[in-house]
């Protein structure tokens, strides 16, 4: 599995993210193809080669029609403006014409043609800088509203950069320890202190550490926070890092102690394990990391566990179980353990904190290695079955027939669902399994 690892030497903002992937690979003009999928209009992107303090690297800009350009990293006031005062709340007897809510951004996403991936990851993004704002200016997330040219600034920002990631083949995203700047910064309701309110509330709301540098300007943008609070997994120095491909996106400001880029490494999981695997050569195996939570339970209803089990693979654990255990005073009690995605770790915490007996939840981090995947679908005597491959190296090792399709046949075939399942693997293509 691809990663992609984000160097924050000089901060983040969504055109920096957004150059870095043209400049790792993302073709311009296949991102402006997708996202002419939404109903948005009135702007053009512009990517240009560049360099800052003598780095190459890639600019991105968006042309809005009433002649205002994007630079969300930028310098003075007004450019600030429109970076940063497009998220917050209207006066309630004002309508901004073209100022678009939470809701409506929302719901263009969801109805445009992208894919579900992106939708998803862009919505989620937005959701954080809403949430965010709306605890700030005291209004629901829902209402929070982005002006105009802030919004089409925002959007194709954040959803061209999901995009992006889509086009690259969806890598884990993991980043260095989040680094700002000091000073002021000027925004629609005023002066304030770097970093920037929403920035702030954005990266806590995540839990995502951050310090501040000598550096006197903003660094970090609240849509530059928002993107990391959504798809970085984790927060750290480089580790069993391969560089194959750097790419850097390059902000508008000169910095005075640091060059004004964003660095983004790529590298395929497969050079990681064949750098950590002495003597074992490369494999093609995918690799992620996943939060494991654990708790020991003694007081703890089989319904209420059973209840907590479903509950917690409704809402998107990768995997709930329980072990039976043997507990301090002899008591018999189970080792409860939830695996999720690291960037949901909080989420699943308080979950297991509020429907279970626990007082506390121990999490760490776990490595996986993964054979890739694939479905099939082969005709048997039954009819039609999905089956699971997995490859390693480019073989089939495993061969799954899925549960649900078999028992589906072997109810309307009246017939034990072991011999739909050995129907199944009889049936797969000799070529598959060469």
């Amino acid at each position: 599995m691809k990663t992609l690892y984000l160097d924050l030497l000089s901060g983040i903002s969504g055109d920096m993210f957004l150059g870095a992937l043209v400049d790792l690979g993302v073709d311009a003009h296949q991102l402006e193809h997708e996202l002419e999928k939404l109903p948005l209009h009135g702007y053009h992107l512009h990517a240009t080669r560049g360099q800052k303090s003598g780095i190459a690297g890639v600019k991105v800009d968006v042309h809005v029609e009433d002649g205002h350009h994007h630079h969300e990293h930028g310098e003075g006031a007004e450019e600030h403006e429109h970076a940063h005062g497009h998220h917050h709340r209207q006066a309630p007897d004002h309508t901004h014409e073209g100022a678009r809510t939470f809701k409506d951004i929302r719901e263009m996403i969801t109805a445009s043609g992208l894919s579900g991936w992106v939708k998803e990851k862009a919505i989620g993004v937005f959701q954080r800088i809403a949430d965010a704002e709306g605890r700030i200016h005291g209004v629901p997330p829902e209402q929070v509203h982005f002006h105009e040219v802030g919004a089409v600034d925002s959007i194709v920002d954040i959803v061209g950069g999901c995009i992006g990631l889509e086009l690259l083949g969806k890598p884990r995203v993991l980043a260095s320890g989040v680094t700002e700047g000091t000073g002021w910064v000027n925004c629609a309701h005023g002066r304030f202190p770097i970093p920037a309110p929403a920035t702030l509330a954005i990266l806590g709301a995540r839990g995502v550490a951050l310090s501040q540098c000598e550096e006197p300007h903003e660094l970090v943008t609240p849509t530059g926070a928002a993107l990391l609070a959504e798809l970085a997994e984790s927060f750290g120095p480089m580790k069993g890092l391969v560089a194959e491909k750097i790419g850097f996106g390059l902000g508008t400001r000169d910095n005075k102690t640091r060059p004004n880029v964003l660095r983004a490494v790529l590298w395929d999981g497969r050079t990681e394990a064949a750098g950590t695997s002495a003597g074992a050569g490369a494999h093609d195996w995918e690799t992620d990391t996943i939060a494991v939570l654990e708790a020991n339970l003694d007081d703890i209803s089989a319904e209420v566990l059973g209840l907590f089990m479903e509950q917690a693979l409704a809402a998107g654990a990768l995997d709930v179980f329980h072990t039976a255990i043997q507990m301090k005073k002899n008591r018999p009690g189970v080792l409860l353990s939830l695996l999720c995605a690291a960037a949901e770790a909080d989420r699943f915490t308080e979950m297991l904190l509020r429907e279970t007996s626990t007082f506390g939840v121990r999490r760490y981090t776990a490595e996986r290695r993964k054979l890739r995947r694939e479905f099939v679908t082969v005709q048997t005597p039954h009819g039609p079955v999905t089956v699971k491959i997995g490859r390693l190296d480019g073989r089939v090792i495993q061969a799954a027939p899925e549960f649900e399709s078999c028992r589906k046949l072997a109810e309307q075939a009246k017939v034990p669902i072991k011999q739909v399942y050995d129907a199944a693997i009889r049936a797969l293509p000799p070529s598959l399994l060469k």
